[in-house]
């Protein structure tokens, strides 16, 4: 079985470095203010050994810049993002994809916020500023169904692979996304969509072998993954990068590795990190888990 290293958490790393990082903006404030902090973050988890890297579009959505600067540059952010990744990808020597980051758009952990009609307003600048730079899609740290598939259904007949990743709850119930669909209801409705992969991100780690077993069961033939965060366990009404959350000091490259061979155990083929998750922590993955 081939794994393939993801990258980890964009903002947190940039945090790290010393690069323009506060809220609102998050990680789209290096965007705007020092895009050279952003290559530099790519080049990191690239010389970790991820074998795909997501552009810095997570954060370039009107909760977190704000209604006006996204309608006035969302697009033109999306283009530079997807330069970005694209240059330090191009320039690796060795092959790496560019996966184009497609956020929930009205802010992370909230399905309630979540307004099906404004959603392809939102998603179609960020996909026409990436598209001319990506060689997949990733809808990520999708929270319902609904919003997952408008992600889908707002992209190009490109023919590029097509990823959805969900976020599931930190309890030790049934894996259910935040909106309380069942993982298996969720993982149906996506490849029904035409997803070609399914994962699990921005959760913690001890919930993600629960959710790839309930994930296979649905769908056996299925190319699933995992990418988790380093956060405690987080209320429901937490929206994820609304304030800057505490991280785990039991994630080091050691531990975080452990929780990531269980997923490879489990059957995940895609497997990186999240938020608070960094370049130490995916070339252990890298060293480890392509043995």
């Amino acid at each position: 079985m081939t794994i393939t290293i993801l990258d980890g958490g964009m903002g947190r790393q940039l945090d790290r470095m010393g690069a323009p990082f506060r809220q609102p903006e998050w990680s789209a404030l290096a965007l705007i203010e020092g895009p050279d902090w952003v290559a530099r973050a790519h080049r990191a988890f690239i010389d970790a050994g991820a074998d795909v890297i997501s552009t810095n579009t997570y954060a370039v959505v009107p909760f977190h810049i704000g209604d006006a600067l996204f309608a006035e540059r969302g697009q033109e952010l999306a283009d530079l993002a997807g330069r970005l990744a694209r240059a330090e990808a191009d320039a690796a020597p060795r092959p790496v994809l560019v996966a184009g980051s497609l956020p929930p758009v009205f802010g992370s952990y909230r399905p309630d916020l979540y307004v099906a009609a404004d959603a392809p307003a939102l998603l179609r600048p960020l996909i026409e500023g990436l598209a001319p730079h990506v060689d997949l899609w990733l809808a990520e740290t999708q929270s319902l169904v609904a919003e997952a598939l408008a992600a889908l259904a707002a992209l190009p007949d490109d023919g590029r692979p097509r990823w959805v990743s969900f976020t599931v709850r930190d309890d030790d119930g049934p894996p259910r996304l935040r909106s309380g669909e069942t993982v298996a209801e969720a993982v149906r409705a996506a490849r029904g969509a035409g997803a070609a992969a399914v994962l699990f991100n921005c959760s913690q780690p001890e919930w993600m072998v629960a959710a790839l077993a309930e994930a296979i069961a649905a769908e056996p033939d299925l190319v699933i993954g995992a990418y988790a965060n380093a956060f405690p366990p987080l209320t429901d009404d937490h929206e994820a990068n609304d304030r800057i959350t505490e991280i785990r000091d039991d994630l080091d490259p050691v531990g975080y590795h452990a929780f990531a061979r269980t997923w490879a155990e489990a059957g995940a083929t895609l497997i990186g990190g999240c938020c608070g998750i960094g370049p130490e922590q995916i070339a252990e993955l890298a060293r480890q888990l392509r043995r």
